[in-house]
């Protein structure tokens, strides 16, 4: 059995290798769980045993096949359940992620099926996130930052790459949203900042935030 605590580690860790080809330092685990190194150490040393990663201490941590697997069906249950959130009972794509963080360890295979079926088996969650299937495959992306976009060219919001609940009020306030056309009229030399018209309307975003929407051409 592997607990709570352990899949979220082991969820932080798979996250944390999607950016890097590089074994994950303490350090980088400790920052995104809000744990002293030390205890970070300690879990290390239990999903080592556990056969869930590989671990050596001062050269880092990496997931083993078995562990991997864990945190793909911890993944695949969080976005459903944010898909279920939204698209059934109506919550904003603000409102979902501390909700699906509880909902993701329930443990029970048939469940999690049977929600894939009811939501007509979806492979994004309403932040565009890709949703493991049944076997852990993720479905391929092809979507662009809208930083690197270019003047002129009109693109279609498909996510984001930041969850906070700030960052998705503010979307949500200037009306950017999944599936929203967006057209850049003007990048800043200095600091790459945009100005986009959505709708009818411009608005001026910063590059940070640019940086974290993902888009596909129209």
């Amino acid at each position: 059995m592997v607990s709570f605590t352990e899949e979220n580690y082991l969820k932080i860790i798979y996250k944390l290798s999607a950016e890097t080809d590089s074994e994950i330092s303490t350090n980088a685990v400790a920052e995104l769980t809000q744990t002293k190194a030390a205890s970070v150490t300690d879990m290390l040393r239990k999903l080592s045993e556990k056969q869930l990663v590989i671990y050596q201490k001062y050269q880092g941590v990496r997931l083993t096949k078995k562990g991997e697997n864990v945190a793909l069906k911890v993944i695949r249950k969080h976005r459903l359940w944010e898909v279920f959130l939204v698209d059934k009972l109506g919550f904003n794509w603000d409102e979902v992620h501390e909700i699906a963080e509880e909902l993701e360890h329930i443990n029970s295979d048939k469940l999690v099926q049977q929600l894939d079926e009811f939501l007509g088996f979806p492979q994004f969650d309403p932040h565009g996130d890709p949703i493991p299937d049944k076997h852990g495959r993720m479905p391929e992306s092809t979507y662009k930052n809208l930083s690197d976009i270019l003047i002129n060219q009109e693109v279609v919001m498909m996510g984001v790459t930041q969850h906070s609940t700030s960052f998705l009020q503010y979307l949500a306030k200037i009306g950017m949203h999944l599936g929203v056309n967006i057209n850049v009229i003007e990048i800043n030399d200095f600091d790459k900042s945009l100005t986009i018209k959505i709708e009818g309307n411009q608005y001026f975003i910063s590059y940070e935030v640019a940086k974290n929407l993902l888009v596909k051409s129209i």
